[in-house]
């Protein structure tokens, strides 16, 4: 399965086929309508800067009882955030969840000390 993406202009150009598509074709809407790749944008360090700030908002919400609301939200940051990563990085998203989804389905679960996993990783 192909992982080459669309670019910005790529997607700005196409026609959504589902949901998922007119998604990414919003995320990249607003990626044109501030020309991120032109700003500095889509680099990836600056952009996993931003991740962690996010992921750090979502934890805040989270930890701090906030409204699901106000977690939805930040959930919603995070998502876009990823979807712009797809745009700067010209990666198929939607077709690297597929292959991954199909990897993760076929894995046993593990009880860890903080809770449940499913990864490939086993403890020694």
């Amino acid at each position: 399965m192909a992982m080459e993406g669309r670019n910005v202009d790529q997607w700005m150009n196409h026609e959504p086929q589902d949901e998922w598509e007119s998604m990414m074709k919003r995320v990249a809407a607003f990626h044109h309508k501030h020309d991120f790749a032109g700003q500095n944008g889509h680099d990836m360090g600056y952009r996993m800067a931003l991740t962690i700030e996010e992921l750090g908002e979502l934890a805040a919400a989270i930890t701090k009882g906030k409204p699901l609301h106000e977690c939805a939200e930040e959930m919603a940051d995070v998502l876009i955030l990823l979807m712009g990563h797809s745009l700067a990085m010209e990666i198929d998203l939607k077709a690297a969840f597929e292959k991954k989804y199909q990897r993760i389905m076929k894995r046993e679960a593990l009880q860890g000390r903080l809770g449940i996993r499913v990864t490939e990783y086993r403890p020694e």
